[in-house]
């Protein structure tokens, strides 16, 4: 496999790119594209059964299963990190070694059942979080360990938007590759 086709592979949406302006119709297509993950991946994974879960999207890549664990694991700590903003001046985050979680017993064995379950009740928070915040909390931000940088909530907004379509289209790629439809 090429460097390219490995590539196209782990970012079948291509890379995160920010907006030049966070309008409020971006920050409204964002909010609702990361409310309708749940929906879009339960849907994905519906008809799969535990080998298909099983299987990694591309080469030494997560399987399904692991996906749908990491993104909870993912959009839990993107809820805490807003909350932090909100209540905190600019705090500093907790950075967390994601691929190391992606490998835990759970992510690796357990049902996704319950995860897709935990999602579904997040994703309705965050989007209700999201959709209620004002132009002074948008604004407000955190600082990112791993990235030594400062993000503002609206910023984050597109980030996990992004997150959600990138990893449902991990999904959507292997199932066509494998015809699985």
């Amino acid at each position: 496999m090429t460097h390219q086709e490995l590539e196209k592979l782990k970012y079948p949406i291509g890379t995160f790119k920010a907006p030049e302006q966070y309008t409020k119709t971006y920050l409204k297509e964002k909010i609702a594209e990361i409310e309708l993950f749940v929906e879009k991946i339960k849907s994905e994974v519906s008809t799969l059964n535990d080998k298909q879960l099983n299987t990694p999207y591309r080469p030494q890549g997560w399987t399904i299963k692991q996906v749908i664990h990491h993104c909870a694991d993912s959009h839990m700590n993107c809820f805490i990190r807003i909350k932090w903003a909100l209540t905190e001046e600019n705090p500093v985050i907790k950075y967390y070694e994601e691929a190391l979680w992606g490998e835990g017993i759970d992510n690796k064995t357990m049902s996704i059942a319950p995860t897709l379950s935990l999602l579904e009740g997040l994703h309705y928070r965050l989007g209700y979080l999201l959709k209620n915040l004002t132009d002074d909390q948008l604004e407000k931000t955190f600082i990112h360990p791993e990235h030594g940088k400062t993000f503002s909530i609206k910023e984050i907004i597109g980030m996990y938007a992004w997150h959600c379509n990138h990893h449902l289209a991990h999904i959507q790629q292997l199932k066509k590759s494998k015809k699985w439809q």
